[in-house]
């Protein structure tokens, strides 16, 4: 069920990256938030609604499926909650040969 879910995830962040590559460049850095200001409101006027709302239901849905991946990890084998291999071997001291 993980390798579905992470694939999905790249899935997810290829399109992601195609929404945000087609997007006009907003541009400007500092000087375009304090210089003239236009009609234009972060950027991009009314062309990047439906990229707009998909990017962030991408966002959305990456951020959801790495919740939900977090369920479906399972601990390896032999590891157990406290790892008491090491103190189960036998205590008995070393003999010293003369």
């Amino acid at each position: 069920m993980i390798s579905i879910i992470t694939i999905l995830i790249v899935l997810a962040c290829a399109a992601l990256a195609f929404f945000i590559l087609i997007q006009n460049p907003k541009g400007g850095g500092l000087t375009g938030s304090f210089g003239s200001i236009s009609s234009q409101v972060m950027g991009v006027k009314q062309s990047g609604d439906v990229m707009e709302k998909g990017t962030w239901t991408l966002i959305s849905i990456i951020g959801g499926l790495c919740i939900i991946s977090v369920m479906f990890f399972q601990k390896p084998e032999g590891v157990s909650k406290n790892n008491n291999a090491a103190t189960q071997q036998s205590s008995a001291p070393a003999k010293k040969g003369k």
